[in-house]
């Protein structure tokens, strides 16, 4: 199940994917960031941050996103990933949990270096306040 989920996920990523993040995620899905203490609840919050963290992170800040590894197993993926985001190097990794109905139940990512963190924040929050 796990295959299928992230293969919509890349395709998602790629801006193919018709009915976007709705069709992906499960209803209760959780998102936890890697700048926000408290995890997300929900998905209208989960597709906000979602979308949000694609555009900082792939969608021209600067920088060439892309799945650098990825392991999966049973109904969880850990996927690494590079990009630069205003000329600040960006590693981290997306850790996806899948329900059996292949609805993402949990998305939680990782970043490195704190300076990555930091301009990754800054991004994100001029992200959802403006609502794009």
């Amino acid at each position: 199940m796990i295959d299928d989920v992230i293969d919509r996920w890349h395709r998602y990523m790629a801006g193919e994917l018709p009915g976007g993040l709705d069709e992906l995620l499960a209803d209760d899905v959780v998102f936890y960031s890697p700048v926000v203490y408290t995890p997300q609840r929900g998905k209208p919050v989960a597709t906000q941050y979602l979308e949000a963290a694609s555009r900082t992170l792939a969608g021209g800040a600067g920088g060439e996103f892309r799945y650098t590894k990825q392991v999966l197993s049973g109904d969880t993926a850990v996927l690494e990933f590079e990009t630069s985001v205003d000329g600040k190097y960006v590693n981290g990794v997306d850790i996806v949990r899948c329900d059996d109905a292949g609805r993402i139940v949990e998305f939680r990512v990782m970043m490195r270096p704190l300076q990555a963190i930091q301009v990754v924040h800054e991004h994100m929050g001029r992200a959802l306040s403006s609502g794009g």
